[in-house]
């Protein structure tokens, strides 16, 4: 599917019943070698998933971040934040797993460095597709 035929299919904001399925074509494209991921269809379902705001999808968000380096700089840390920022950092120190070490600490240094300086998760949802 290309951009244009998952928005139609699901939207920018898609209901439970599509989670499953945006879910499972994100992580495709993260198990692929880094020359043959599509970071842009990625970058849409991660939209997707913070737009559903599910801590569960925090993870899986993360890891296809990175999954390759233009992944990682394709997708902005605040798409980890569909939950909010505070919920998301209590769910990651939670979670207590490797990655989400690893993304709590990167959340936290993108946030010491002002990088998510007056996020909202109703603003960052009304834009475009995000880029970094």
């Amino acid at each position: 599917m290309n951009d244009d035929e998952i928005i139609r299919h699901y939207g920018l904001r898609p209901t439970d019943a599509g989670l499953p399925h945006i879910r499972e074509m994100l992580r495709a494209q993260a198990d692929l070698d880094q020359h043959d991921q599509d970071t842009e269809l990625m970058k849409l379902r991660c939209l997707q998933l913070f737009n559903a705001g599910q801590l569960g999808d925090v993870l899986v968000i993360w890891q296809a971040k990175e999954s390759s380096w233009d992944a990682h700089c394709s997708m902005d840390v605040q798409l980890l934040c569909g939950a909010g920022l505070d919920a998301t950092k209590a769910h990651l120190r939670a979670d207590g797993s490797e990655d989400a070490t690893e993304a709590f600490r990167y959340l936290h240094g993108c946030e010491a460095a002002g990088d998510i300086d007056n996020f909202s998760v109703a603003e960052q949802a009304g834009g475009e597709p995000l880029t970094t």
